[in-house]
């Protein structure tokens, strides 16, 4: 059970962070944020259906057929746990060391979507205090960046595998024909 949780959980987590990694380096400045929002989640669900191969392998290979919701949920929230972890660490290492300019751009690219779409000097200001505030502390503090990065992908993670684990619990006892 621990080699399939572990390699599921790598294997997400090297999907879930391919997107981040591949935008901030090249496409950061052609595309806007709520497309890179966009492609950031669907990357993480697409990186979270290795929960659903997890539990099935596990169910199918080693429990005959059978698993409960629980432990299909634990199975879950392990991949989820080790994807996320990889997720964390991947971008604390890229922030400190390839993009350590990420809030201010970001902020910059908000501003610029902000004043395209004709909202007011006023709203601007204030939503430009309020991102500023944040990107100081997300930049000062390590230990907030880190709840910050895992309170991005580990929702995602929750919901995938309660949805698995409801999917492919199966209590039933196979049938087994003596012939």
């Amino acid at each position: 059970m621990k080699k399939i949780i572990w390699t599921c959980g790598v294997i997400a987590g090297i999907i879930s962070v391919s997107w981040g990694v591949l935008s901030e380096g090249l496409l950061s400045d052609s595309l806007s944020l709520n497309t890179r929002l966009f492609f950031g989640y669907a990357t993480m669900i697409l990186a979270f259906s290795l929960i659903f191969v997890g539990i099935k392998n596990y169910r199918d290979t080693y429990n005959n057929g059978q698993i409960t919701f629980g432990k299909a949920l634990g199975i879950g929230l392990l991949i989820t746990l080790i994807a996320s972890t990889v997720y964390v660490v991947v971008w604390m290492i890229d922030f400190s060391y390839f993009v350590p300019d990420f809030g201010e751009k970001y902020q910059a690219q908000a501003i610029a979507e902000m004043k395209a779409n004709g909202v007011s000097a006023a709203e601007i200001q204030k939503q430009s205090a309020e991102m500023a505030s944040m990107m100081a502390k997300y930049k000062a503090s390590p230990t907030f960046r880190v709840m910050f990065t895992y309170m991005e992908i580990l929702p995602v993670g929750i919901v995938l595998s309660l949805i698995a684990a409801l999917i492919l619990k199966n209590k039933s006892k196979p049938i087994i024909v003596n012939v």
